[in-house]
């Protein structure tokens, strides 16, 4: 039974050894074996791979994908005309040399983008400082990027790592002058909008004037045409008149009185008091040229 035991106990053993001999690389890693802390071999093919059993040789993993190194702090930069500008930059770099990059930043990358950071800052501030805000800002930020990254790639060998890309995603005043634009900004486009509005009420006030002035022609046009027509119709109404009035003088006579009785009596409350023995009533007397007799009208109390 004890020699059972011994049996399982060896063979479990073995199995851990020959466990602890093998590892697998992944393909978006590199492996560093390690020979009693001495840098022995670095994989960088993936696949199932052998070493010697711990302590005589231990295996750590390093990612060998592109990496991305964001600007940690906004600090600002003078440009050539002294102006503060705020750069947000990212680094895309990865692993070149791996023994390089543990003998410098050890296994963490964090170590690694500690020290980089500042050095990313500094080429950032010598590249700016030579250039104007437009150029920073349109004319020649390709150039201000390329020139960043010449700058890192010979910083980069003593890190071990490849600078892949340098990017600025965003360039920005300082808060005190991005007030001050913001408000320039606003203080012109006020102005402008009033410019408009001045204009807008000058096209207006034209517009209405010349409104105004088609409306007067048109109704002195209309009134002229009207008159127009007034008077060929009083022309023809009065030839009527006189041809009606030249055959019967007596109804012409009385026709005059109805006229004097219409423009006398405009209202139903209108009352004149005169002697009914004037020329005034004498068609309502009766005798009138062949027209119909009236009674005279009583006296009556009223207005003068």
């Amino acid at each position: 039974m004890n020699r059972i035991g011994l049996y399982v106990a060896s063979a479990l053993l073995v199995v851990m050894l020959l466990a602890s001999t093998l590892f697998v690389v992944d393909q978006r890693q590199l492996a560093v074996v390690y020979a009693l802390g001495e840098i022995k071999e670095v994989i960088t093919e993936p696949g199932l791979k052998v070493k010697l059993p711990p302590p005589f040789q231990n295996v750590v993993f390093l990612d060998k994908r592109i990496q991305t190194l964001d600007s940690p702090e906004t600090r600002p930069i003078f440009t050539a005309e002294k102006k503060s500008l705020v750069i947000d930059w990212l680094v895309k770099w990865r692993i070149a040399e791996p023994r390089q990059f543990i003998r410098n930043n050890g296994t963490d990358i964090r170590n690694l983008e500690g020290r980089l950071s500042p050095v990313v800052q500094a080429s950032f501030n010598e590249e700016i400082t030579r250039r104007t805000v437009r150029g920073v800002l349109a004319a020649e930020r390709d150039k201000v990027m390329q020139d960043v990254r010449k700058r890192l790639e010979d910083e980069a060998k003593a890190f071990g790592i490849e600078i892949v890309d340098v990017r600025i995603k965003r360039v920005d005043f300082v808060a005190d002058i991005t007030d001050a634009v913001y408000k320039r900004m606003e203080s012109e486009r006020k102005q402008v909008a009033n410019e408009l509005r001045s204009q807008g009420a000058a096209e207006a006030e034209k517009i209405r004037a010349d409104a105004d002035k088609q409306r007067e022609v048109i109704i002195a046009e209309a009134y002229r045409d009207a008159q127009k027509i007034k008077g060929d119709g009083d022309a023809k109404a009065s030839a009527l008149y006189a041809d009606a009035f030249g055959r019967d003088p007596s109804f012409a006579k009385f026709y005059r009185s109805l006229e004097a009785y219409r423009a006398s009596f405009r209202a139903k409350s209108d009352v004149m008091v005169v002697d009914p023995s004037t020329d005034f009533f004498k068609a309502m007397q009766g005798g009138g040229g062949g027209a119909a007799a009236a009674p005279a009208p009583a006296p009556a109390r009223g207005k003068h």
